[in-house]
């Protein structure tokens, strides 16, 4: 027996099994949505905290007085932001995250709203890459200070620009626009021209930023991801070459339980939901692209390991391989994402990511619309709307969910 109900002048169809669920992800996508068009798009970032201008003064320029200032406002549970001066701001990042959850909604439900706003954002993308590079690439709005490197605003990352780059593929794939396939194209210029590389027996691992030699997993395979899937369209062999290096190198490391570490450096020596999830992301979206399946079995290792390891039976995601807490609502949006992503290999895996978005909403979405930065107990709740580490992930993450359960009712 067939049900509907209408929201928001959108009438949602389906058999009674999951019709309650997709009403639930829906009003809060549509909730979420008026948000971010009240606030014009706007919002914090977790680690903006160097946009400070009178406290950053008083760090004078040192790493350790800029690493309390940007960590301090990050931690803190109360958003402090306003009293330091630190305004909302777009984030590329996050126009990314909105562009792929744009074009999902689009996907499940035909309205051309989705595709304008979808539009919108990748052409916000074009207009603002960062500028002096080999190809089309994108950083943050804000310096920042990591544990190994000072990097400048606008400085690309390749952890953005891949993410981004994905984002332009998802648009080719539904528009057929070819200008979104030129830009992953110019992405992956960037990445092969710009990027140092660290190499290690059969393996080289793509460093995070241009400047510098970092290894982080998550950031070679994304680089990696990229090039495969980009390869899937324009067969240059150059990135299938760098790409299954850089799945080979990550490979190399997988530890024997099925995790990795976030990096090989000892500082770096920590395990996650969150970067653990885009490496898998990354090697299924490596095997979907090249038709290669020899990290397969890397990749369902570590797939099992996340899934087993990072919930809690009520969905919730737990934030390291050790302890729950924090409850961050980037652990519970890449959750959901992955989730839904491995969809073909874990049909199970889709009532997890509709139980973990549940919680999510349940537990870190206001009333307002918009999603909580962290919950540190039942008490304590940083209720920042941090933009691109929420907001944009949520839409993204929730988007893709719905539009899955939509597809298994047809």
């Amino acid at each position: 027996m067939a049900f509907t109900t209408a929201y928001a002048g959108k009438e949602i169809k389906g058999p009674g099994e999951n019709w309650a669920a997709r009403v639930q992800l829906y009003e809060s996508i549509r909730s979420l949505y008026d948000w971010l068009e009240k606030n014009e798009y706007r919002g914090y970032d977790t680690f903006d905290g160097l946009n400070a201008r009178l406290a950053r003064r008083l760090t004078f320029e040192s790493k350790f007085l800029r690493t309390v200032l940007q960590q301090g406002v990050r931690r803190f549970p109360l958003n402090v932001r306003p009293l330091l001066g630190i305004q909302k701001n777009h984030s590329s990042k996050a126009m990314g995250f909105f562009a792929r959850g744009f074009i999902r909604l689009y996907e499940v439900t035909g309205e051309q709203i989705w595709q304008n706003n979808a539009r919108w954002c990748l052409q916000w993308l074009l207009d603002n890459q960062s500028r002096g590079y080999s190809g089309a690439c994108w950083g943050n709005h804000f310096d920042y200070q990591s544990r190994g490197f000072y990097l400048p605003k606008s400085v690309p990352t390749v952890v953005w620009t891949s993410l981004i780059g994905h984002a332009f593929l998802d648009g080719y794939e539904c528009f057929r626009d070819e200008r979104y396939l030129q830009t992953a194209v110019s992405a992956c210029k960037h990445i092969t021209k710009d990027l140092d590389r660290y190499s290690e027996e059969d393996g080289v691992c793509i460093s995070y930023v241009p400047f510098m030699n970092c290894q982080v997993h998550n950031a070679n395979t994304l680089a990696g991801s990229l090039l495969a899937r980009t390869y899937s369209y324009t067969r240059q062999e150059e990135y299938l070459d760098l790409a299954r290096k850089a799945m080979t190198y990550t490979a190399n490391h997988q530890h024997l339980d099925g995790s990795w570490w976030y990096g090989e450096k000892r500082n770096l020596h920590w395990v996650d939901t969150f970067h653990t999830a885009y490496v898998l992301d990354c090697f299924k979206h490596y095997v979907q692209s090249c038709g290669d399946n020899r990290f397969e079995e890397v990749m369902l290792r570590g797939y099992a390991y996340w899934k087993r390891t990072f919930f809690l039976s009520s969905g919730a995601p737990r934030y390291y391989n050790h302890k729950a807490l924090p409850f961050d609502i980037q652990s519970c949006s890449q959750s959901i994402d992955t989730l839904v992503l491995f969809f073909e290999h874990d049909r199970d895996g889709l009532q997890l990511a509709l139980r973990t978005a549940q919680w999510t909403i349940a537990n870190m979405q206001d009333r307002s619309g918009y999603f909580y930065y962290r919950r540190y107990n039942p008490w304590v709740v940083n209720k920042t709307p941090t933009l691109h580490w929420g907001q944009a992930t949520m839409l993204c993450a929730l988007s893709g969910l719905y539009l899955q359960l939509s597809r298994e009712t047809r």
